[in-house]
């Protein structure tokens, strides 16, 4: 797939992917949802939800290491910055050839562009958190998340997938 059908279906997924209401029973339900998939998949992965400055959720799967929670505070602060999934930051930031430094002055020690974080948005509100992944390939970890998020809104997965 090219960086310009990535990022049409990443806008589409986007704009699909919203909620209602998020609250923190759903932020459990989110966080449990991808921790039962890593579990049956057993994927070592680190799993967090987070609403702006608050942790909802956290789970560190066997095999997840002492690296993912800083992957996962770089990916988050990344989409809490612009309210945006990582991934679609790292495929703009590909496809324009520059990076977060050279385009935005930002420091990898403080963000990362690369797939797994997904914002966390309300209709009405906007972006309240992010959930995000660590611990795969960047595309799955950004393609689990939208695959729970799919679920936890009644949308099939499948429609929304990366091609």
């Amino acid at each position: 797939m090219t960086l310009e059908a990535d990022l049409t279906k990443i806008a589409e997924q986007e704009k699909a992917l919203v909620f209602d209401r998020f609250d923190l029973e759903t932020a459990w339900q989110l966080g449990s949802l991808l921790r039962e998939t890593a579990q049956r998949q057993q994927l070592g992965i680190a799993i967090d939800v987070q609403l702006h400055s608050m942790p909802a959720f956290y789970a560190a799967m066997p095999g997840s290491t002492a690296d993912n929670p800083g992957w996962i505070r770089r990916k988050r602060g990344l989409v809490l910055r612009f309210f945006q999934s990582s991934y679609a930051i790292g495929r703009k930031l590909a496809l324009q050839q520059t990076t977060l430094e050279d385009k935005y002055g930002l420091s990898s020690a403080e963000y990362a562009a690369h797939g797994g974080s997904f914002p966390i948005q309300v209709t009405g509100i906007g972006c309240i958190g992010a959930v995000t992944v660590s611990g795969l390939p960047q595309r799955e970890d950004h393609e689990m998340v939208v695959t729970a998020l799919s679920h936890l809104l009644g949308l099939n997965p499948a429609d929304l997938a990366l091609d």
